[in-house]
Order: structure tokens, then sequence, then C-alpha cells
């Protein structure tokens, strides 16, 4: 198996249009996502290596937040984390796999994490 590399967002806020009852509709809902994005990794990392060698892990965070259309509304977290996956696997071919973490924070009662996963693979 070859080595990868995997870079992390996690636990970042953001509000984003989501739910599918009539309390959730029409405004934004805090979610709290992570995401994780699989590259096949160099053979050495040196001290000197080029950012091209890896990726910016700056653009799990975009991919989170300002590339998510405002003003549209996601019935599903489920879609919420599709997009970021596409975001990420369209944007870079390096990216193998991404994995986002979902957990929707306004529905937390006594500080459970209630929310999904979503991993997608390169086809």
């Amino acid at each position: 198996m070859p080595d990868s590399l995997i870079l992390e967002v996690a636990d970042l806020e953001t509000d984003v249009l989501t739910g599918i009852y009539s309390e959730e509709t029409g405004r934004p809902q805090p979610l709290r996502i992570s995401i994780a994005a699989r590259l096949k990794a160099a053979e050495h990392y040196a001290p000197d290596t080029p950012l091209g060698a890896s990726k910016n892990y700056m653009d799990l965070k975009f991919a989170a937040t300002e590339a998510l259309p405002r003003g549209l509304h996601f019935k599903l977290i489920e879609a919420v984390a599709d997009h970021i996956c596409e975001t990420l696997l369209l944007q870079d071919a390096r990216v193998e796999a991404v994995t986002v973490r979902i957990v929707k924070l306004a529905i937390a009662e006594a500080g459970e994490k209630i929310g999904i996963t979503l991993t997608r693979e390169r086809r």
C-alpha cells in the first residue's frame, strides 16, 4: 500500500442554510465541520520541501466556508458534506479521498454530537 498524507481541518464552525423542519428553514444553522483529505505522500519531505509537494490546508477551510453557495438551502447535511467533498476532489487531482464530518450544533441538548460522516473516493 502506498504512503499517504492526510491533511485535516477540525472543528470549524460555520453557519449554513440547512434543515427540513419549518423551524430550520430560512435561517442559517450552526454546523461544526471537520475535513480530512488524503493525498499520495511524497517519497520524502525535506526541510526545504516546497508547498507544491503537498496541499494548502486552507483549501479545506475554503471548501467548508466560502465555496458553499450563499443563499442555497441544503435540505440534508449530507448534501453539505457532498458539496465539500466534490469541491476538494475537483479542485486538485492529487486528492485521492475526502472525509467530512458534520455535527449539527443547534439540536444538541446535553452536549451530544449529532451528525454524519461522509467519505468520497476519487473515481
